[in-house]
């Protein structure tokens, strides 16, 4: 199998990194006081566009970090090993619908509330992802900066999923307390491929989990215009 060196992932993502900042429309919801005032302004089909954008975005340089943290520091034996007892998603215990027949029986809200809750149940873990990654000797700067862009972007796509769900439902937001089941001994320095193995562990799910949160917005967005086509 070909591995890429660290120098081709450089030449590779310096490439395409500036395509994805400005393709990327600003979510910021958050006026100076707080309020949710910016995102509340825009219409409701314009701001699920947008929401579907960030997710596409998110999972897309998910999908890019998890590949360049792989090829670089997971020895091919234990790629598979993240599936295996004791690399458990942290989501994994969320009420999230995972069959194709469970997606498509559930309601726009709890679409929504999917959404926020996987949202909600990453950002604390992501952090976390910045402070380990930044341990590591030979992690190139453009794995931190992705690391920190969708960390900041998951922010944003919190804030619009809140206000779509306001606009949409008419109603109050979703709290979770799922992040407090996590995994994270953070007082605990593990050794350098335990280290490895739940970072690999990470962004695997991570990327697993942003892809459901922008099938689950595009299936929104579907039904908002062809309710009874959706697949």
């Amino acid at each position: 199998m070909h591995m890429m060196t660290v120098k081709q992932w450089g030449v590779w993502a310096v490439l395409l990194w500036p395509c994805l900042l400005t393709m990327s429309i600003p979510l910021d919801c958050k006026e100076e006081q707080g309020s949710l005032s910016r995102c509340l302004s825009i219409s409701q089909e314009k701001l699920l566009d947008r929401v579907i954008q960030h997710a596409e975005l998110i999972y897309r340089v998910s999908e890019e970090s998890c590949s360049m943290f792989e090829e670089m520091f997971v020895p091919f034996p234990l790629r598979l090993q993240r599936n295996q007892a004791g690399y458990a998603c942290i989501t994994k215990a969320l009420p999230i619908p995972s069959s194709k027949s469970e997606i498509q029986q559930i309601s726009d809200k709890w679409l929504l509330h999917s959404v926020l809750m996987l949202v909600q149940s990453w950002i604390e873990p992501l952090v976390y992802l910045q402070t380990t990654l930044d341990r590591y000797d030979d992690a190139p700067d453009m794995l931190l900066n992705k690391t920190k862009w969708v960390s900041e972007k998951l922010i944003s796509l919190e804030q619009g999923v809140v206000v779509l769900i306001k606009k949409m439902l008419d109603e109050g937001t979703l709290t979770t307390t799922n992040s407090e089941q996590g995994i994270f001994q953070y007082d605990v320095q593990p050794e350098m491929l335990e280290s490895v193995m739940r970072d690999y562990t990470l962004l695997s799910c991570f990327k697993k989990d942003a892809h459901k949160m922008e099938t689950f917005l595009k299936l929104l967005k579907c039904r908002q215009t062809d309710k009874y086509n959706c697949a």
